[in-house]
């Protein structure tokens, strides 16, 4: 197949593909999802990124109608019915089909799907400029959930100010971009925000610090400002498809380019770990 959908047990190519009206994604954005890359049909971190999705399930009170294992085994089951061997994998549970109301539903079955499309992880040479934006989204930002408008909005004032990507910080703290963790490097030392209320645990950011301790950089988990980053001697985006990307400009302003070789070592060694986790 060229790509693959998959809706409660019914697999077509996504293009072929509905969904009943009243599952309540379509109302209130109800449900939760999570995303990785595939190399030679081999997810990566899938477990990490399954991880995630019960957590964020389990904060909405969704319950994902597979087992983990279970879940598991068909993405990597699915992962193998598309032609091309490098995916992105995405896959979301809904709270289920039912008449709209806020409540939940009872005794209503959640919904899963997946989303399989050829798409390669983004080059590490790649950089990127930022623009940013007031972060006025909820208080819940680390549960992945579907309810993105927000970050829909911002992204596409980004693009039309000419970036790549929207930054969002609440007053001075910097909390993250539209759809990856930022990063940065200052005296050293690889400085990430906490992983609070604010800002999306990612499983990128989590191989960062990994990285981090395999090769000995100091690393510093606390809430940075916005004169911070522009002042650090780097600025990182990272997320499951933009491992360890160097942001060279914010709000048209150049940031970074002041620790080239740390930044190198971390893109050399993330890249030595997706290739050995997915086939060499």
């Amino acid at each position: 197949m060229k790509n693959l959908g998959y809706y409660n047990g019914k697999i077509d190519l996504i293009e072929n593909m509905t969904i009943p009206m009243l599952d309540r994604v379509s109302f209130f954005g109800d449900g939760v999802y999570d995303v990785t890359y595939a190399r030679n049909h081999i997810p990566y971190c899938l477990e990490a990124h399954l991880d995630r999705f019960y957590r964020s399930a389990r904060e909405l009170r969704i319950a994902i109608p597979l087992p983990r294992e279970e879940l598991g085994a068909l993405l990597c089951e699915l992962v193998n019915k598309v032609d091309s061997p490098d995916q992105m994998m995405y896959w979301q549970v809904t709270r289920g089909t039912a008449p709209r109301e806020h409540a939940f539903p009872k005794d209503t079955p959640a919904n899963l799907w997946v989303m399989l499309r050829p798409k390669g992880v983004m080059p590490l040479d790649t950089t990127l400029t930022l623009h940013s934006v007031e972060d006025t989204r909820f208080l819940h930002c680390n549960v992945k959930t579907l309810n993105l408008i927000p970050n829909v909005m911002a992204e596409q004032e980004a693009k039309e100010a000419g970036a790549s990507s929207a930054l969002f910080h609440r007053g001075e703290r910097v909390t993250e971009c539209a759809h990856a963790n930022v990063h940065i490097l200052k005296g050293g030392f690889f400085v990430t925000p906490p992983t609070d209320k604010l800002i999306l645990p990612g499983i990128g950011r989590q191989n960062l610090l990994r990285i981090c301790e395999k090769l000995d950089i100091p690393v510093a988990i606390r809430p940075f400002t916005m004169a911070e980053l522009m002042e650090a001697d780097e600025v990182i985006s990272s997320s499951s498809g933009e491992f360890c990307i160097r942001v060279t400009e914010v709000d048209g302003k150049a940031v970074g380019g002041r620790d080239e070789e740390t930044l190198r070592k971390l893109q050399e060694a993330l890249m030595e770990d997706f290739l050995a986790a997915t086939g060499g």
